[in-house]
């Protein structure tokens, strides 16, 4: 266990590696629960014990050996993520025993990490440090950017958002209504997703994409069409968002789940030639470009929190050993909200 004492007082932790690349949808079998020793912090370095840590749809590329704007994981080797923990020994004057950090080093219960790459956060009275990992951290940036500087998101207009139950979607949906949206409109996966979309976060409108044709769902509940596409989705959901987009429409490309576990080639949409008409603009987007929004987003997300204006849930799996389930399952559409990993209480 993390607490246990290795030979010569090392630390002894776990992690979790992966040990083969999947082959279409991950399986546990892609996944090793190892048992490892750390070296003492050195100079400039700390001692994190792990509190949460993060499972994103990014990280399923990453499981690939090819080429992408982040490195592919490697065999054997702890995979990473992002996580927040208290620091339990520093060897650097910027951080101290006891600071909440935010980091790169998930996938472990215990990390050691030079302090330049943590991020010292703040305790916020009544919600969960989980959020740095939601809708305060990379999910939330990547919403926040993605709506407002990618999508180029005004007031009255009507927006439409797929995986709109999921950590950036749901979030996505919620400050658009929050900016002053005509109409704000959200696919998920089940009758219950829909249900807490229109209810707990106000979207106008929504639609179980396996309920029926998405071009046809969305038809009905966006019947005067879109100004803005949030594409998490890709695949049958970006064709019938170009289909119902209006002049001069915007859509912000920030992933295609549908195509992540594909073993072939996934075909594009078949109505791309409507950009040229309607005078279209999609646009891809990488949310680490972005950092110098972060203060903007925590200060207008933070306030909506605290306001109670900005909901946002979660789904906690518990143990390091259920990260890999946890992951195959955020990928099969589990969730609402984040899906979190809690690794000490």
């Amino acid at each position: 266990m993390s607490d246990d004492a290795g030979s010569a007082g090392r630390t002894r932790t776990r992690e979790i590696r992966l040990v083969s690349r999947p082959d279409g949808w991950p399986t546990p079998e892609n996944f090793e629960l190892a048992v490892v020793e750390l070296p003492d912090p050195r100079e400039g370095q700390v001692l994190v014990q792990n509190l949460f840590m993060s499972v994103d749809p990014y990280m399923r590329g990453r499981m690939n050996d090819v080429k992408a704007y982040n490195p592919p994981f490697e065999l054997g080797k702890a995979l990473e993520g992002r996580a927040i923990g208290r620091v339990v020994e520093s060897r650097s004057p910027d951080l101290a025993a006891g600071d909440l950090v935010l980091h790169g080093y998930g996938w472990r219960e215990r990390a050691i990490l030079d302090a330049s790459e943590a991020r010292k956060v703040e305790e916020i009275p009544g919600v969960s440090l989980s959020a740095y990992l939601g809708v305060l951290g990379m999910p939330g940036l990547t919403a926040y950017v993605g709506l407002l500087d990618i999508a180029a998101f005004k007031e009255g207009e009507a927006v439409f958002v797929s995986g709109a139950a999921g950590a950036v979607g749901s979030l996505v949906g919620q400050l658009a209504r929050l900016r002053g949206a005509s109409r704000v409109v959200g696919s998920a996966g089940s009758d219950e997703k829909v249900a807490h979309l229109t209810g707990e976060l106000g979207f106008d409108a929504a639609f179980n994409y396996r309920n029926g044709p998405v071009h046809e769902q969305l038809a009905k509940a966006a019947p005067d069409g879109i100004d803005v596409y949030f594409d998490n989705v890709g695949g049958e959901h970006l064709e019938a968002a170009i289909g119902a987009l209006r002049r001069y429409g915007r859509v912000a490309m920030c992933g295609s789940i549908s195509a992540y576990n594909a073993t072939g080639p996934v075909p594009g949409p078949r109505n791309l030639s409507r950009a040229v008409g309607e005078r279209l603009t999609l646009r891809g987007f990488i949310v680490t470009d972005h950092a110098a929004r972060r203060p903007d987003m925590i200060a207008e997300v933070g306030e909506g929190l605290r306001e109670g204006k900005i909901t946002f849930e979660e789904t906690v799996v518990d143990g390091l050993e259920n990260a890999p389930t946890a992951f195959i399952d955020m990928l099969r559409g589990a969730n609402v909200g984040k899906m979190i990993v809690r690794l000490a209480p």
